[in-house]
């Protein structure tokens, strides 16, 4: 097996298992018990550097308590794969700035923000007149559409509504799947932030299961929509800024 497969299968192993978590099929997330039993190691650690915030969804959305040796395994996954340069790559440094930020406030170690430095550059978020290109950025930034975080994608989420609800339409349309829960991720947020929507999450979540199918990313993707939209707006901790 390549080092691309094996990193692809373990990102779709640990998905599972944070997706278990969050349904409730499946115990907590221990990433240093699956980091350890893993037949490649660094396939592990590249799985928690793929799935960036999204491991800390059981945290944030069941409230599962984080254990120190999770955290410490995020920051060994960061000094095996190193953050972008920011100045390089915005879309991939804002994801992992984000990283930073939740394990720097679910462990209480407010140095570990430091792992990925907030990008600077915020142009490819501002304008929404290229709404499809627009919408793949947004699409690319999904993790960062969960609670506990704030920040300039979240701030162009909300001045975006119908770029977004056009994206997911046209996403649905082209059976681009990944693509279309990615975004309703986006709207979930939306909803819990007591926006209105022209679009019903709900609906298009469940068509885009019952049509396309879900890979566990992507079933991963719909479940946190699914807990964002039944908790009731403003029942999130205080939001971080990204």
């Amino acid at each position: 097996m390549s080092s691309h497969s094996a990193f692809a299968a373990a990102a779709d192993a640990l998905a599972a298992g944070v997706l278990g978590a969050l349904s409730g099929t499946g115990g907590a997330v221990q990433l240093a018990r699956y980091v350890d039993d893993a037949p490649d190691t660094l396939a592990a650690l590249a799985a928690v550097r793929v799935l960036g915030a999204d491991v800390f969804s059981p945290h944030l959305l069941v409230e599962q308590p984080f254990q120190t040796q999770d955290a410490a395994v995020v920051a060994k996954a960061f000094d095996a794969f190193p953050a972008n340069d920011a100045s390089e790559e915005t879309t991939v440094a804002r994801r992992d700035h984000a990283t930073a930020v939740l394990l720097a406030r679910l462990s209480g170690d407010d140095t570990l923000r430091t792992l990925a430095p907030a990008p600077t550059d915020d142009a490819g978020l501002a304008g929404t007149a290229g709404w499809s290109g627009w919408c793949v950025r947004m699409a690319q930034l999904a993790p960062l559409a969960t609670l506990g975080l704030d920040g300039p994608a979240h701030e162009a989420a909300r001045d975006g509504v119908l770029p977004l609800c056009r994206g997911v339409s046209r996403s649905i349309l082209r059976r681009d799947f990944p693509t279309a829960v990615r975004l309703v991720r986006w709207l979930a947020w939306l909803r819990h932030e007591g926006a209105e929507l022209p679009l019903d999450p709900g609906l298009v979540a469940e068509h885009a299961l019952l049509v396309g199918g879900a890979g566990p990313r992507s079933a991963l993707d719909l479940e946190i929509a699914r807990h964002l939209l039944e908790r009731r707006p403003g029942t999130d901790a205080k939001a971080a800024h990204t």
